[in-house]
């Protein structure tokens, strides 16, 4: 070898970097011979040859994996809703009470805007609004009650000639004999009767009912009064998009609660009206308080008009005969007609956009979970519930297209 020519086995000292390489090379060799499943790529261990959950998933058919997913998620969101129901079912009266009272501070929010434009103080007009509130509800009560009481004497002779009429129609014209009809009348009678609530459970309902609207008369007053510095309270804790977002949705929740309110006021009114004047030229009897509930169940919609329109045609029928009964019948189904072809896209003007479905499906849900009263405000607040999922997502979509012009 010559002297000239560095030695390639032994490093140079010169280079320390280069002999540390050579140094730990040389320990990985001999820790590779002494392990030799750690030197050969394809050695396999003892516990590698289990499969993992991990190799289990990933070895199963795409199908399986994504029936499996979804049977995930459906399970978790029906734990979810169930959950919420089971809620609801505890708390049915608060939240009736807080979801009426939102109802009735929309309804009268233009009222308070009045009185307020006037110079009238925040508290002082909230207490004019709940008064003006609670005198419509009493002089309607006491109105009704001084027109029909004087009827109610001569209505039960009424509804005997009536029922008799009605007893000699049915046999005559279905193939049903007196006795028949008497047992099944009789059942009724009993099914009735076996139905009726008992009183410690009537006592305690009442007193449910009486704490609930008490409740939602004091709530009223705070939310006139205090309603939207309580609002911007709960903007001011929030920052950046999310307050823009939480704005918009609070806004078009409250016009869509707002328009709600008002034009379900208007068309049972003029429900009430309709049928009203239909039973005076009938000359049924008790056509106020029918009226009166036709207005009421207004505020139900679909099943609040049919059940008030059967109760009007029952009364008829009883009262006045099968004849009275078809046209009574025939004015209600003229009265829900313009109703729901004309008056109603007139009046919400595509502020509630749901369909008669899912109407159909949160008046009942709302029913079975409150009763009445969850039937009345079950609507609301689905359509509330949309528009403000609606606003949300919008401001989501409409996000990145502005990020996008602004950065072009």
């Amino acid at each position: 070898m010559d002297a000239g020519r560095p030695d390639p086995a032994r490093p140079d000292p010169a280079r320390p970097d280069e002999a540390r390489r050579d140094a730990v090379r040389r320990d990985a060799v001999r820790r590779d011979a002494v392990r030799p499943d750690k030197a050969r790529p394809d050695a396999v261990r003892p516990d590698e040859t289990r499969p993992g959950p991990r190799q289990t998933w990933v070895g199963l058919p795409w199908p399986v994996r994504t029936a499996v997913t979804w049977s995930a998620c459906l399970l978790v969101v029906a734990a979810g809703l169930w959950l919420l129901g089971q809620v609801a079912v505890l708390l049915a009266p608060l939240a009736v009470a807080l979801a009426g009272t939102l109802f009735l501070a929309a309804l009268l929010d233009p009222v308070l805007v009045r009185l307020r434009r006037l110079r009238v103080p925040a508290a002082l007009a909230a207490l004019l609004t709940v008064l003006l509130l609670l005198g419509v509800l009493v002089g309607a009560g006491v109105l009704v009650w001084n027109l029909t009481a004087s009827q109610f004497a001569e209505l039960s002779q009424q509804l005997d000639e009536g029922l008799q009429r009605s007893r000699e129609f049915v046999t005559s014209t279905l193939p049903v004999t007196d006795q028949q009809l008497d047992r099944l009348v009789e059942q009724i009678r009993q099914g009735v009767s076996g139905s009726a609530p008992d009183p410690v459970a009537g006592a305690r309902k009442a007193a449910e009912v009486a704490g609930a609207l008490l409740l939602g008369l004091v709530l009223l007053f705070f939310l006139l009064k205090d309603g939207r510095s309580m609002w911007h309270w709960v903007l001011r804790r929030l920052t950046g998009p999310r307050r823009e977002v939480t704005a918009a949705a609070g806004r078009a929740g409250w016009r869509t609660l707002g328009a709600y309110s008002r034009g379900t006021m208007i068309i049972a009114a003029i429900d009430a009206l309709g049928i009203g004047l239909a039973l005076v030229v009938l000359r049924v009897p008790l056509a106020l308080p029918l009226a009166l509930i036709t207005f009421l169940g207004g505020f139900v919609p679909i099943i609040g008009a049919t059940v008030a329109g059967a109760v009007a045609v029952l009364v008829a029928l009883a009262a006045n005969g099968p004849t009275t009964a078809l046209l009574t019948l025939a004015a209600v189904i003229a009265v829900q007609q313009i109703e729901g072809n004309l008056l109603e896209p007139l009046v919400m003007r595509r502020q509630v956009q749901l369909h008669p479905a899912v109407i159909l499906v949160v008046v009942t849900a709302g029913t079975l979970v409150a009763g009445v009263a969850g039937a009345f405000v079950s609507v609301p607040i689905a359509a509330v519930l949309w528009r403000v999922l609606d606003t949300v997502q919008r401001h989501r979509t409409a996000a990145p297209a502005a990020a996008a012009e602004a950065a072009g």
